[in-house]
């Protein structure tokens, strides 16, 4: 694993990035988009509450606070498009839509969890240096 330290992540570092034996030039791009992609709040909770088996639909919808119709509708997507999630339509009435992770996700599964553990640990400590430092300019994406 390469080290992410302050100098190897200031603007003068090499034009081959922080990591180049892990993020080679001509994948660096699509790399940081899977890196967006699996770093994503909503990944991390609807995989989350998919680890434990099967849902449906509307069963994900509820145990994740926040989420819209449509960002759930969208992650959903994004995960089944990346192999991480399978979804299962059944021909019925109402119409039933599963889904499930594949085994692709067990290392991903892994460190979204070490994750959502740290956060769920320091957020107290997070929210007091918030509070102390006063008001920020939300990131435009």
């Amino acid at each position: 694993m390469c080290a992410l330290d302050a100098a190897s992540l200031t603007a003068t570092a090499a034009p081959a990035g922080p990591c180049p034996a892990l993020m080679p030039a001509e994948h660096a791009a699509f790399i940081r988009e899977v890196l967006g992609r699996a770093g994503d709040k909503w990944t991390l909770l609807v995989i989350a509450t998919l680890q434990n088996g099967t849902r449906r639909y509307s069963d994900l919808h509820q145990p994740i606070p926040g989420i819209s119709q449509r960002m759930l509708t969208l992650t959903l997507r994004q995960l089944v498009q990346d192999g991480l999630a399978t979804r299962a339509s059944y021909p019925e009435v109402p119409p039933r839509v599963e889904y499930t992770l594949t085994p692709l996700r067990a290392s991903l599964l892994n460190v979204a969890g070490s994750l959502l553990e740290w956060a769920t640990a320091h957020h107290e400590e997070i929210r007091g240096h918030r509070a102390r430092s006063g008001p920020t300019t939300p990131i435009k994406r």
